[in-house]
């Protein structure tokens, strides 16, 4: 490198300023802006002077080592507006997202970690970690990145690039579904009182029904509730095979045990409760009632067509067929 004239005592000044300046952010145009001057000349000044030219690379050596330390690109750096009559120092916002003009950490084509100005919509630390608090809670990356106000893309492409976001929002997953997995099991736990809240409030008063209804229904309900007649049934089907017959009854009788033993579970969780007068005093953290409309005007869950004559107006159908419509489409498929 040629030989240069020596530097005056302003040039001096001015290049000590790059220089702190460049070992504050690591970009030699945003230092230059900052200071008020054009890069070119800065640029100029590194072509014929090799000393300032190693004091040059030496500040960006510095500027990244200490930018990756903090945390790599996105991170947030505070750099103090040096520019002439700049005022108080400008800091990158706490939103989720940059306003525009926030000083950033980014990474140049060359791997060098540098400050710049962010445009607007970048995501910020505060947004990475309100997708990470919410992931930690939902183990849902789309519902935590909605949270976030980010496509669930956008932290994807976090963690193939950025190590230690990936590892955070491995910790976090992990921690939502070991929360998930725990409630989970509590609540099916009878001890939990998790869905028991209807039966610490009074019954709502029966519909009106016929005595015909009432017959049908304690009918209908008489194996299930009595005799623990639940899918699939006891009795031996036309045409069945003997083992399939007997496998089936295996499973029932399995399924009744375990009917039995959540019962036992339950007397001895309803045992375990403090005592006290229910009716008079409330229970300390009881739930509220469930909201439940009058039964008798809830309409829509019959598919009996209203329109429809009835064959007995005293029979209740309950949405079920009759043999009479039954023989009238066999003979309409016949035909």
């Amino acid at each position: 490198m040629p030989r240069h004239r020596p530097f005056t005592r302003r040039q001096a000044l001015q290049n000590q300023a790059f220089v702190d300046a460049l070992a504050a952010t690591g970009n030699p145009r945003l230092a230059a802006r900052l200071l008020g001057v054009h890069r070119s000349t800065y640029m100029k000044r590194r072509a014929k002077c090799a000393v300032f030219a190693q004091r040059w690379d030496a500040a960006l050596a510095a500027a990244h080592a200490r930018f990756h330390e903090h945390g790599g690109p996105g991170s947030a750096e505070a750099c103090p507006e040096r520019s002439r009559g700049a005022g108080p120092a400008r800091r990158t916002s706490a939103k989720l997202r940059t306003e525009g003009g926030e000083l950033v950490v980014g990474r140049t084509r060359g791997g060098r970690l540098q400050l710049r100005r962010a445009p607007a919509g970048w995501m910020t630390k505060a947004g990475e970690q309100t997708f990470l608090s919410a992931l930690s809670v939902t183990a849902n990356v789309r519902l935590s990145a909605a949270a976030a106000g980010f496509a669930h893309s956008a932290f994807y492409a976090k963690r193939r690039t950025r190590k230690p976001f990936a590892r955070e929002m491995r910790l976090a997953l992990a921690m939502g579904f070991q929360g998930i997995e725990m409630a989970s099991l509590a609540a099916a736990m009878p001890e939990s009182h998790e869905d028991d809240g209807w039966r610490h409030n009074d019954p709502p008063p029966i519909p009106p029904m016929t005595p015909n209804q009432a017959l049908q229904l304690l009918c209908l309900h008489e194996k299930s509730v009595r005799q623990s007649w639940e899918r699939p049934h006891r009795r031996k089907r036309r045409g069945e095979p003997w083992e399939t017959y007997t496998e089936r009854l295996a499973a029932m009788w399995r399924a009744e045990k375990a009917l039995e033993a959540e019962d036992e579970a339950l007397r001895r969780a309803a045992c375990a409760e403090p005592p006290g007068d229910w009716d008079d005093e409330p229970v300390p953290g009881a739930p509220e009632p469930p909201p439940l409309p009058a039964l008798d005007q809830v309409t829509g869950w019959s598919k009996a067509d209203p329109n429809k004559v009835p064959h007995d107006p005293k029979l209740a159908l309950f949405g079920g067929w009759r043999i009479g419509d039954w023989k009238k489409r066999k003979r309409a498929r016949e035909e």
